[in-house]
């Protein structure tokens, strides 16, 4: 195998990675929202924190790869779909770091609360439905998707 295919590979594995546990968390915060006991939801939140685990690693396997795949393939920092997908990455994992704070506050109140008898709490269930918290993840999320469909396309190129 050339090293460009290494790169690939890493290139793919890391977006998968990246692709995968951002659907992960979204799906675990969804779930948590649904529940009503405190230990349910703290249970779900904090299992998210190793899809972000997944997300972190992904993103920057994608990152690096993906910049010497660049540099190896001919292509050029500044063609519109790389320079693109670079900026979407950054709104991706800026979009999302923000936005996971309100879920991270979440886990912390679900954990006081399971820790104070377990009871239902419209506190807990607000945290779990931060329209602003919400907003980003999406947004994040939608960055994520744009830039698969630019490394699918590569418009332009």
């Amino acid at each position: 195998m050339t090293t460009t295919q290494w790169l690939l590979g890493v290139h793919v594995v890391g977006a998968f990675l990246f692709v995968s546990g951002a659907v992960a968390v979204g799906l675990l915060h969804a779930s948590a929202a649904r529940r009503e006991r405190p230990s349910e939801v703290a249970l779900l939140l904090g299992l998210t924190r190793w899809a972000v685990v997944a997300v972190g690693l992904g993103a920057l396997a994608a990152l690096a790869s993906g910049g010497s795949l660049v540099h190896r393939s001919g292509f050029s920092f500044g063609d519109t779909w790389v320079s693109a997908s670079l900026a979407l990455w950054i709104a991706s994992v800026v979009l999302g770091g923000i936005g996971g704070r309100s879920a991270r506050h979440a886990r912390y109140l679900a954990q006081k609360l399971a820790a104070a008898g377990d009871a239902p709490s419209d506190d807990l269930r607000l945290a779990l439905k931060s329209p602003a918290g919400q907003s980003l993840n999406y947004a994040s999320f939608l960055a994520t998707l744009a830039i698969l469909a630019l490394m699918a396309w590569k418009p332009g190129a």
